[in-house]
């Protein structure tokens, strides 16, 4: 197991030089589950994770980041409707399409597009 934690800890600092600390504990995680076992809970591509990794990845850091501060770091937010959540709960919430089979997916659905501080959506109701 130390060889692979070796790797993905390598090839963090190799693309980044002096990782932050939420790539070292992506890092880290990758090396204790598959890389593929970790982007599922993320909720993201395996490659992305790569990416990610060498610093490499062109998309939106700054979401993936939250991710991981979420899911593997425990930082939490206060949701309007839920109360304190993961942040990476709070981006999947906010990922659901529309649904009027609950109360509470209507009213998460409205709060997150409707003013809600930890929303990263344009849209609003």
């Amino acid at each position: 197991m130390s060889r692979v934690a070796t790797d993905f800890l390598a090839r963090a600092h190799a693309g980044w030089g002096d990782p932050p600390d939420w790539i070292l504990a992506l890092a880290t995680a990758c090396a204790s589950e598959t890389q593929a076992g970790l982007a599922r809970r993320l909720a993201v591509s395996g490659s992305q994770l790569s990416q990610a990794l060498a610093n490499r990845y062109p998309g939106d850091m700054a979401r993936l980041e939250d991710r991981v501060r979420g899911a593997l770091m425990g930082v939490t937010v206060v949701c309007p409707v839920l109360g304190e959540i993961g942040r990476d709960q709070c981006i999947r919430e906010q990922a659901k399409p529309w649904s009027s089979a609950s109360s509470v997916r209507v009213r998460l659905h409205r709060a997150c597009r409707d003013g809600c501080p930890h929303s990263s959506l344009k849209e609003r109701t």
